[in-house]
């Protein structure tokens, strides 16, 4: 692990397994015992935000042992897809097999979120059996809902958006509102699992 301040009233983890000391770190806050405003993982990192003593708590933190085996988990989210995505055959030719074996892949896969970004609601998932390049060339509108995958990650757009991913199907999950809690759906640390449609 290695920390870094990050302005006055915060720290970054650069850490080997960012989802394991989020799901640490936030029982640790659910528990009263770590005072932050905001935990926030990344594909390598989680930073710490609202820290009182950031130097105090980096001490603490050195000390911390993460168990991954503590880690709980939920069941997955299952979440119904239409593989008709323009990308399928490209996604399919590059991993070397048929759509029909992508789909089954891509079904019979778990996912897990990793980080979020991008826009409100967009979720990382990694576990893919394969990696995807990125487009060469990004999409000008990326419909709400497309199913995507670049490098080791698949996503849903959760709003029309440029985007430069390879689309491979579509979901009418809805994936933000500011009228749930949390207004995200899928949330770090959640597994997810597609299922044709």
């Amino acid at each position: 692990m290695h920390l870094r301040p990050v302005g006055a009233d915060a720290l970054l983890l650069e850490v080997d397994s960012p989802l394991d000391w989020f799901a640490a770190l936030d029982a640790e806050r659910s528990a009263g015992r770590l005072a932050v405003v905001d935990i926030v993982p990344g594909a390598r990192t989680v930073l710490l935000d609202g820290v009182p003593d950031p130097a105090a708590l980096a001490a603490r933190l050195r000390d911390l042992a993460i168990d991954p085996a503590a880690v709980p988990h939920s069941p997955p989210l299952v979440l119904d897809v239409v593989f008709d995505g323009v990308d399928l055959p490209f996604v399919a030719d590059h991993a070397g097999s048929s759509v029909a074996e992508v789909v089954a892949a891509l079904t019979g896969t778990e996912l897990t979120v990793a980080f979020c970004g991008f826009a409100p609601g967009f979720a990382y998932l990694r576990g893919l059996p394969w990696s995807v390049p990125r487009r060469p060339t990004p999409r000008t509108r990326v419909p709400a809902g497309s199913v995507a995958l670049a490098a080791e990650f698949a996503g849903i757009y959760p709003t029309p958006s440029p985007g430069g991913w390879h689309i491979v199907g579509h979901s009418d999950a809805e994936l933000f509102s500011v009228d749930r809690t949390p207004p995200a759906l899928l949330t770090p640390g959640r597994t997810v699992r597609f299922r044709a449609a």
